[in-house]
């Protein structure tokens, strides 16, 4: 049974994300918001938590995770970034935008894509997303919460945890977040194309 955090949107508790970072420790898989919309989280090591969001998700092999990032120190671990690309990506973070990069050796060959060896990475602009990546001290390798045959993600953390409550370790909520996917952008071949148009303005990449 997934236990449900109730946090508050502009300054989540301490304790209870020092709890949720506790279940992230012990290979917990978690729902939690960001600025588009709810998304599945787990430590990049946690392979059964990769496993289960495949499995939720109805994923095959093809599919970018992403490396939800709290900053670009961080970010910059984990993917390859010449001057421009890093421009920019810098001018539009924190924001709404899933970059698919280079990955480096610090990412696990089960994350990256099969063929282009590439990952996803984004840098949320969202309190509580934000809050519980300083806590947890690294990435969290996250999944849109879009569940198959579903036109939409899911926005309701009660709802979240009614469907999923057997499947998940915790269900974080603070209220309203956004309900549209990131805008992802791939930047692997050094040129930026949009692969997908989300709650991020496309224009600065067109």
């Amino acid at each position: 049974m997934a236990r449900y955090f109730d946090l508050h949107p502009e300054n989540p508790q301490k304790r209870a994300l020092g709890q949720v970072v506790e279940i992230l420790r012990n290979d917990g898989l978690i729902a939690y918001p960001t600025d588009s919309c709810f998304a599945l989280g787990c430590r990049p090591g946690n392979r059964d938590g990769l496993d289960r969001i495949r499995s939720i998700r109805k994923l095959d092999h093809r599919h970018h995770f992403t490396l939800v990032c709290q900053d670009f120190a961080q970010l910059g671990q984990f993917v390859h970034v010449d001057n421009a690309v890093f421009r920019a990506i810098k001018a539009t973070t924190p924001g709404s935008y899933t970059f698919i990069l280079p990955a480096t050796k610090e990412v696990p060959r089960r994350l990256m894509h099969e063929k282009k060896k590439t990952v996803g990475v984004r840098i949320p602009d969202h309190r509580v997303t934000q809050a519980l990546l300083a806590e947890l001290g690294e990435p969290l390798l996250s999944s849109t919460l879009l569940l198959p045959g579903e036109g939409e993600p899911m926005t309701q953390g009660w709802e979240i945890k009614e469907e999923l409550d057997n499947v998940l370790e915790a269900v974080l909520d603070s209220g309203d977040c956004g309900v549209e996917p990131t805008t992802v952008v791939d930047f692997s071949s050094g040129e930026a194309e949009i692969l997908r148009v989300g709650a991020g303005d496309p224009a600065p990449f067109e």
